[in-house]
């Protein structure tokens, strides 16, 4: 049987803070942030900027408190204080399906936790 792609966590309406085209690539993020969604350094993530609509794949790294920076060609996407939305996927076994649920991390426009789904 096939496996179906679904959503693992996010970081709702994260603030960028930066973005700096320089850099070798990624998108850092606060760890506490990446702690609190389940997030790992180098894993792929989608970045979803809900000011001007841009959709890109990079990986996250571990970044200072409060910071949420677009690095290398992604950083031409977007400007510091545009709100985004950044989502990791899992595969799933049907049987898997049922009992799964995504971790949501809703944040305030300092990049502080507000709740966790």
């Amino acid at each position: 049987m096939a496996k179906r792609c679904f959503l693992r966590s996010k970081l709702h309406r994260a603030t960028l803070t930066g973005c700096d085209v320089d850099y070798e690539g990624s998108i850092a993020i606060d760890e506490a942030l990446l702690r609190a969604a389940d997030m790992l350094p180098n894993e792929q993530v989608d970045v979803y900027n809900l000011d001007n609509g841009n959709r890109l794949t990079t990986y996250a790294i571990a970044g200072k408190p409060g910071e949420v920076c677009l690095n290398g060609a992604a950083a031409l996407l977007a400007e510091p204080g545009q709100r985004v939305i950044i989502c990791c996927f899992t595969w799933l076994d049907e049987d898997e399906i049922a009992g799964h649920a995504p971790r949501v991390v809703l944040l305030e426009p300092d990049n502080v936790i507000a709740r966790t789904k």
